[in-house]
């Protein structure tokens, strides 16, 4: 069965950090994109950062110098490392291939009708 399992969401302090997992099972990830986007209640699903094939990344503004995306082929998983957390952040995180598969991200922002096999998501909650 294909899916991708999210992990590490949680509760943390403003400026604390969190680490999510995102698993591959059924399929492996070398030949994908892999994006993470977040939904927050009563909002659109928005993207916030894609990492490619060959590793080349990207970020959306409201991220980019605090999130860190990376993917570790050989454990079929790509983690989102978040620093410095702020109150616009909490949501529930969902990571997503791109489907076809291209194995590119946009340069131009990050589209959830590009991707699917959507995994169930990680709540994240910042919270002094």
């Amino acid at each position: 069965q294909v899916q991708l399992v999210e992990s590490g969401g949680g509760l943390v302090q403003p400026g604390g950090s969190l680490r999510l997992s995102c698993g591959a099972y059924g399929f492996t990830l070398d030949y994908y994109a892999i994006g993470w986007f977040r939904q927050a209640p009563g909002s659109e699903r928005e993207g916030v950062s894609c990492i490619s094939s060959s590793g080349y990344t990207y970020y959306e503004d409201s991220v980019k110098g605090r999130f860190t995306i990376s993917r570790d082929n050989a454990k079929n998983t790509v983690y989102l490392q978040m620093n410095n957390l702020e109150f616009d952040d909490p949501a529930v995180y969902y990571c997503a291939r791109d489907l076809p598969p291209s194995g590119h991200c946009s340069g131009y922002g990050l589209d959830p009708v590009d991707f699917g096999s959507w995994g169930q998501g990680t709540q994240v909650i910042v919270s002094s």
